[in-house]
């Protein structure tokens, strides 16, 4: 069964097989977001946790919130 998380349905563990999953370049040893390209969208899931749930996000989520993320609508969740 599918969860619920935050809007997003959380895809159950081993559901993003065979994606190319990669991440920025700015991850470190404490993990990182690792985002596939999908058929219709953009999965995400936890480097530390690759056999973990994978959220998917359609194409114009995902742009929306690149877009917002480009203006600094986050940067205080950085800890700065």
């Amino acid at each position: 069964m599918n969860e619920a998380v935050h809007g997003r349905t959380a895809v159950p563990a081993g559901a993003g097989d065979g994606l190319e999953w990669r991440r920025a370049s700015f991850c470190g040893s404490a993990g990182c977001l690792e985002l596939a390209a999908t058929a219709d969208g953009v999965a995400v899931r936890d480097s530390k946790d690759p056999d973990g749930p994978v959220l998917r996000y359609g194409r114009g989520e995902f742009a929306a919130w690149v877009a917002a993320a480009k203006a600094g609508e986050f940067d205080d969740l950085c800890g700065g």
